[in-house]
Protein backbone atom coordinates (compact mmCIF):
# COMPACT_ATOMS: atom_id res chain seq x y z
CA UNK A 1 0.00 0.00 0.00
CA UNK A 2 1.32 3.83 -0.62
CA UNK A 3 2.60 4.80 2.23
CA UNK A 4 0.86 7.99 4.05
CA UNK A 5 3.96 10.17 3.50
CA UNK A 6 3.27 9.25 -0.30
CA UNK A 7 0.22 10.32 0.61
CA UNK A 8 0.94 13.70 1.84
CA UNK A 9 3.41 14.21 -0.77
CA UNK A 10 1.11 14.27 -3.30
CA UNK A 11 -0.78 17.21 -1.27
CA UNK A 12 2.19 19.27 -1.56
CA UNK A 13 2.67 18.35 -5.68
CA UNK A 14 1.14 19.44 -8.59
CA UNK A 15 -2.63 17.94 -8.29
CA UNK A 16 -3.69 19.93 -5.44
CA UNK A 17 -5.21 22.76 -7.10
CA UNK A 18 -6.67 20.89 -9.59
CA UNK A 19 -8.78 18.14 -7.13
CA UNK A 20 -9.99 21.29 -5.58
CA UNK A 21 -12.79 21.32 -8.47
CA UNK A 22 -14.94 18.60 -6.72
CA UNK A 23 -18.77 18.29 -8.32
CA UNK A 24 -21.08 20.90 -7.33
CA UNK A 25 -23.32 18.11 -5.66
CA UNK A 26 -20.19 16.70 -3.41
CA UNK A 27 -19.51 20.36 -2.20
CA UNK A 28 -22.91 21.20 -1.12
CA UNK A 29 -23.70 17.87 0.24
CA UNK A 30 -20.28 18.19 2.60
CA UNK A 31 -20.08 18.04 6.07
CA UNK A 32 -20.18 22.25 6.98
CA UNK A 33 -16.75 24.18 6.18
CA UNK A 34 -15.03 25.63 10.01
CA UNK A 35 -14.24 29.33 10.31
CA UNK A 36 -11.23 30.36 8.57
CA UNK A 37 -7.98 29.33 10.47
CA UNK A 38 -6.08 31.86 10.52
CA UNK A 39 -1.98 32.57 11.47
CA UNK A 40 -0.84 34.84 13.60
CA UNK A 41 2.65 33.47 14.50
CA UNK A 42 6.19 34.62 13.44
CA UNK A 43 6.45 35.06 9.36
CA UNK A 44 6.87 31.92 7.22
CA UNK A 45 10.48 31.84 5.71
CA UNK A 46 9.84 29.21 2.99
CA UNK A 47 13.09 27.39 1.17
CA UNK A 48 14.14 29.03 -1.86
CA UNK A 49 16.84 28.25 -4.27
CA UNK A 50 17.92 29.40 -7.66
CA UNK A 51 20.25 28.07 -10.39
CA UNK A 52 21.93 30.86 -12.55
CA UNK A 53 24.59 31.36 -15.00
CA UNK A 54 26.03 34.40 -16.51
CA UNK A 55 22.92 35.99 -17.52
CA UNK A 56 19.94 34.25 -16.11
CA UNK A 57 18.88 33.15 -12.91
CA UNK A 58 16.26 30.98 -12.38
CA UNK A 59 14.85 31.14 -8.81
CA UNK A 60 13.04 27.72 -7.24
CA UNK A 61 10.10 27.94 -4.73
CA UNK A 62 8.43 25.25 -3.19
CA UNK A 63 5.10 25.94 -2.63
CA UNK A 64 1.90 24.79 -0.33
CA UNK A 65 -1.44 24.62 -2.14
CA UNK A 66 -3.65 25.26 0.68
CA UNK A 67 -3.19 27.74 3.86
CA UNK A 68 -4.49 28.98 6.92
CA UNK A 69 -5.51 32.62 6.18
CA UNK A 70 -3.23 35.51 7.22
CA UNK A 71 0.25 33.47 6.77
CA UNK A 72 2.59 35.81 5.61
CA UNK A 73 5.39 34.50 3.21
CA UNK A 74 5.25 37.15 0.51
CA UNK A 75 8.37 39.00 1.93
CA UNK A 76 12.09 39.23 2.27
CA UNK A 77 14.55 36.99 -0.66
CA UNK A 78 10.58 35.15 -2.20
CA UNK A 79 9.54 39.46 -2.45
CA UNK A 80 12.88 40.31 -4.08
CA UNK A 81 13.20 37.13 -6.75
CA UNK A 82 9.60 37.34 -7.53
CA UNK A 83 9.75 41.10 -8.48
CA UNK A 84 13.17 40.71 -10.29
CA UNK A 85 11.93 38.12 -12.26
CA UNK A 86 10.24 38.60 -16.09
CA UNK A 87 8.92 35.12 -16.01
CA UNK A 88 6.51 33.66 -13.72
CA UNK A 89 6.51 29.72 -14.11
CA UNK A 90 3.86 27.62 -12.56
CA UNK A 91 3.06 23.79 -12.67
CA UNK A 92 0.07 24.52 -14.77
CA UNK A 93 -2.88 27.18 -14.94
CA UNK A 94 -5.75 27.43 -13.08
CA UNK A 95 -7.50 30.64 -15.74
CA UNK A 96 -11.08 28.22 -16.15
CA UNK A 97 -12.08 26.92 -13.14
CA UNK A 98 -15.23 25.47 -14.96
CA UNK A 99 -13.39 24.14 -17.73
CA UNK A 100 -11.44 22.36 -15.29
CA UNK A 101 -13.81 21.13 -13.39
CA UNK A 102 -15.50 19.16 -16.78
CA UNK A 103 -11.97 18.11 -17.80
CA UNK A 104 -11.78 16.37 -14.01
CA UNK A 105 -15.19 14.80 -13.39
CA UNK A 106 -14.66 13.27 -17.68
CA UNK A 107 -11.49 11.74 -16.76
CA UNK A 108 -13.27 10.12 -13.39
CA UNK A 109 -15.84 8.82 -14.48
CA UNK A 110 -16.27 5.15 -15.05
CA UNK A 111 -17.38 4.05 -18.41
CA UNK A 112 -17.32 0.30 -17.44
CA UNK A 113 -20.76 0.33 -16.24
CA UNK A 114 -20.11 -0.55 -13.02
CA UNK A 115 -20.04 1.48 -9.50
CA UNK A 116 -17.04 1.84 -7.37
CA UNK A 117 -18.62 0.23 -4.70
CA UNK A 118 -19.08 -2.39 -6.88
CA UNK A 119 -15.20 -3.48 -7.97
CA UNK A 120 -13.94 -2.70 -4.21
CA UNK A 121 -13.82 -5.42 -1.80
CA UNK A 122 -16.11 -6.02 1.32
CA UNK A 123 -14.36 -3.95 3.45
CA UNK A 124 -12.82 -1.69 1.14
CA UNK A 125 -17.29 -0.81 0.65
CA UNK A 126 -17.89 -1.22 4.41
CA UNK A 127 -14.69 1.72 4.86
CA UNK A 128 -15.93 3.66 2.08
CA UNK A 129 -19.38 4.34 2.82
CA UNK A 130 -18.08 4.88 6.73
CA UNK A 131 -16.05 7.51 5.62
CA UNK A 132 -18.44 9.33 3.42
CA UNK A 133 -20.90 9.13 6.07
CA UNK A 134 -18.18 10.73 8.52
CA UNK A 135 -17.32 13.58 5.85
CA UNK A 136 -21.76 13.94 5.79
CA UNK A 137 -21.60 12.82 2.11
CA UNK A 138 -24.23 10.01 1.22
CA UNK A 139 -22.94 6.47 0.71
CA UNK A 140 -23.73 6.44 -3.21
CA UNK A 141 -21.47 9.76 -3.68
CA UNK A 142 -18.80 8.50 -5.86
CA UNK A 143 -20.50 5.40 -7.40
CA UNK A 144 -19.71 6.75 -10.39
CA UNK A 145 -16.29 7.72 -10.27
CA UNK A 146 -12.76 5.78 -10.20
CA UNK A 147 -10.64 4.95 -7.17
CA UNK A 148 -8.23 8.16 -7.68
CA UNK A 149 -10.82 10.72 -7.48
CA UNK A 150 -12.70 9.37 -5.21
CA UNK A 151 -9.85 9.46 -3.35
CA UNK A 152 -8.70 12.65 -3.70
CA UNK A 153 -11.64 14.42 -3.49
CA UNK A 154 -12.19 12.61 0.13
CA UNK A 155 -8.33 13.75 1.15
CA UNK A 156 -9.66 17.49 0.55
CA UNK A 157 -12.46 17.33 2.37
CA UNK A 158 -11.28 17.31 6.06
CA UNK A 159 -8.66 20.48 5.33
CA UNK A 160 -11.23 22.54 3.78
CA UNK A 161 -13.36 21.58 6.95
CA UNK A 162 -10.88 22.62 8.99
CA UNK A 163 -10.21 26.19 7.22
CA UNK A 164 -7.61 25.54 4.81
CA UNK A 165 -8.64 26.96 1.45
CA UNK A 166 -7.08 27.40 -1.85
CA UNK A 167 -7.94 30.89 -1.97
CA UNK A 168 -4.83 31.43 0.73
CA UNK A 169 -2.53 29.25 -1.43
CA UNK A 170 0.85 30.12 -2.86
CA UNK A 171 -0.16 29.45 -6.44
CA UNK A 172 -3.51 31.58 -5.97
CA UNK A 173 -1.86 34.57 -4.68
CA UNK A 174 1.38 34.06 -6.81
CA UNK A 175 -0.78 34.04 -9.92
CA UNK A 176 -2.48 37.30 -8.64
CA UNK A 177 0.71 38.92 -8.49
CA UNK A 178 1.45 38.00 -11.76
CA UNK A 179 -1.61 39.44 -13.42
CA UNK A 180 -1.25 42.64 -11.26
CA UNK A 181 2.33 43.38 -11.96
CA UNK A 182 1.73 41.92 -15.80
CA UNK A 183 5.07 39.82 -15.53
CA UNK A 184 4.51 36.77 -18.58
CA UNK A 185 3.80 33.41 -17.15
CA UNK A 186 4.08 29.92 -18.25
CA UNK A 187 2.77 26.55 -17.30
CA UNK A 188 5.03 23.57 -17.29
CA UNK A 189 1.99 20.97 -17.57
CA UNK A 190 -1.60 21.14 -18.30
CA UNK A 191 -4.22 20.25 -16.92
CA UNK A 192 -5.75 17.70 -19.23
CA UNK A 193 -1.98 16.36 -18.55
CA UNK A 194 -1.66 16.13 -15.14
CA UNK A 195 -5.68 14.56 -14.61
CA UNK A 196 -4.53 12.15 -17.44
CA UNK A 197 -1.36 10.85 -15.43
CA UNK A 198 -4.09 9.88 -12.32
CA UNK A 199 -6.88 8.45 -14.61
CA UNK A 200 -3.92 6.50 -16.30
CA UNK A 201 -2.74 4.24 -13.21
CA UNK A 202 -3.36 1.15 -12.71
CA UNK A 203 -6.91 -0.17 -10.68
CA UNK A 204 -4.45 -1.71 -8.24
CA UNK A 205 -2.54 1.21 -7.22
CA UNK A 206 -5.66 3.33 -7.59
CA UNK A 207 -7.32 1.86 -4.97
CA UNK A 208 -4.78 1.40 -2.86
CA UNK A 209 -4.50 5.23 -2.65
CA UNK A 210 -8.05 5.23 -1.93
CA UNK A 211 -7.70 2.84 1.09
CA UNK A 212 -4.47 4.63 2.20
CA UNK A 213 -6.39 8.06 1.91
CA UNK A 214 -9.68 7.08 4.18
CA UNK A 215 -6.81 5.24 6.77
CA UNK A 216 -5.32 8.32 6.88
CA UNK A 217 -8.62 10.53 7.13
CA UNK A 218 -8.61 10.36 11.24
CA UNK A 219 -4.83 12.00 11.44
CA UNK A 220 -4.59 14.02 7.84
CA UNK A 221 -5.49 17.57 9.38
CA UNK A 222 -2.08 16.73 12.16
CA UNK A 223 0.11 15.54 9.41
CA UNK A 224 -0.59 18.28 6.92
CA UNK A 225 0.16 20.63 9.90
CA UNK A 226 3.22 19.10 10.58
CA UNK A 227 4.28 19.61 6.89
CA UNK A 228 3.46 23.13 6.68
CA UNK A 229 4.83 24.48 10.07
CA UNK A 230 8.63 22.61 7.85
CA UNK A 231 7.33 24.24 5.13
CA UNK A 232 7.19 27.47 6.99
CA UNK A 233 10.47 27.59 8.69
CA UNK A 234 12.56 26.28 5.52
CA UNK A 235 12.79 23.50 7.24
CA UNK A 236 13.35 21.58 3.48
CA UNK A 237 15.37 18.44 5.53
CA UNK A 238 12.44 17.31 7.93
CA UNK A 239 10.16 18.04 4.98
CA UNK A 240 11.89 15.41 2.75
CA UNK A 241 11.81 13.17 6.16
CA UNK A 242 8.20 13.44 6.57
CA UNK A 243 7.37 12.94 3.06
CA UNK A 244 10.11 10.03 1.93
CA UNK A 245 9.64 7.79 4.72
CA UNK A 246 8.63 4.06 4.31
CA UNK A 247 7.20 4.95 0.50
CA UNK A 248 6.40 1.72 -1.13
CA UNK A 249 4.12 2.41 -4.30
CA UNK A 250 6.82 3.00 -7.04
CA UNK A 251 5.16 2.89 -9.66
CA UNK A 252 2.27 5.65 -8.76
CA UNK A 253 5.60 7.76 -7.05
CA UNK A 254 7.31 7.19 -10.89
CA UNK A 255 4.27 8.36 -12.45
CA UNK A 256 3.81 11.17 -10.43
CA UNK A 257 6.73 12.56 -8.98
CA UNK A 258 10.16 11.43 -10.21
CA UNK A 259 9.22 11.62 -14.31
CA UNK A 260 7.67 14.89 -13.86
CA UNK A 261 10.83 16.15 -11.84
CA UNK A 262 13.11 14.96 -14.45
CA UNK A 263 11.20 16.45 -17.14
CA UNK A 264 11.05 19.43 -15.61
CA UNK A 265 14.89 19.68 -14.48
CA UNK A 266 15.41 19.15 -18.20
CA UNK A 267 12.94 21.96 -19.09
CA UNK A 268 14.99 24.37 -16.52
CA UNK A 269 18.74 23.63 -17.66
CA UNK A 270 17.52 24.48 -21.38
CA UNK A 271 15.56 27.68 -19.75
CA UNK A 272 19.34 28.42 -19.04
CA UNK A 273 20.12 29.25 -22.26
CA UNK A 274 17.91 32.11 -22.56
CA UNK A 275 18.74 35.70 -20.36
CA UNK A 276 16.56 37.11 -17.45
CA UNK A 277 15.26 36.05 -14.12
CA UNK A 278 12.67 33.37 -13.88
CA UNK A 279 10.75 32.35 -10.86
CA UNK A 280 9.66 29.29 -10.62
CA UNK A 281 6.93 28.08 -7.75
CA UNK A 282 5.50 23.94 -7.89
CA UNK A 283 4.62 22.24 -4.85
CA UNK A 284 7.14 21.46 -2.25
CA UNK A 285 7.13 18.32 -2.49
CA UNK A 286 8.97 18.22 -5.97
CA UNK A 287 11.86 20.08 -4.29
CA UNK A 288 12.32 17.23 -1.51
CA UNK A 289 13.79 14.55 -0.84
CA UNK A 290 15.29 11.46 -2.88
CA UNK A 291 14.65 12.69 -6.57
CA UNK A 292 14.03 16.33 -6.27
CA UNK A 293 14.14 18.68 -9.22
CA UNK A 294 17.20 19.79 -7.45
CA UNK A 295 18.74 15.93 -7.75
CA UNK A 296 18.22 15.99 -11.20
CA UNK A 297 19.11 19.02 -11.78
CA UNK A 298 22.54 18.38 -10.07
CA UNK A 299 22.39 14.87 -12.25
CA UNK A 300 22.32 16.62 -15.08
CA UNK A 301 25.21 19.15 -14.12
CA UNK A 302 23.15 21.92 -12.87
CA UNK A 303 24.21 23.08 -9.28
CA UNK A 304 21.42 24.64 -7.24
CA UNK A 305 22.13 27.01 -4.55
CA UNK A 306 19.63 28.17 -1.09
CA UNK A 307 18.32 31.76 -1.22
CA UNK A 308 16.52 31.47 2.16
Amino acid sequence: MISYRSHKRFLLSAFAPLFLFAPPALAQDAAPTAAPRTETAAPARPALWKIADKDTTIYLLGTIHILPENVAWFQGPVKQAFEAADLLVTETTLDSPASLQQVFIDKGIRHDGKTLREVLSVKERENLEKALVNSGLAKESFDQFQPWYAGLVLSLLPLKAAGYDQSNGIETQIEAKAATSGIARHPLETADYQIGLFAGLPEKSQRNYLNEVIEQLPTLREDIAKLVKAWKAGQAEELAKLLNEDESDERMRKVLITDRNKAWAKWLKTRLAEPGVVFVAVGAGHLAGRGSVQDELAKAGVRSSRVQ
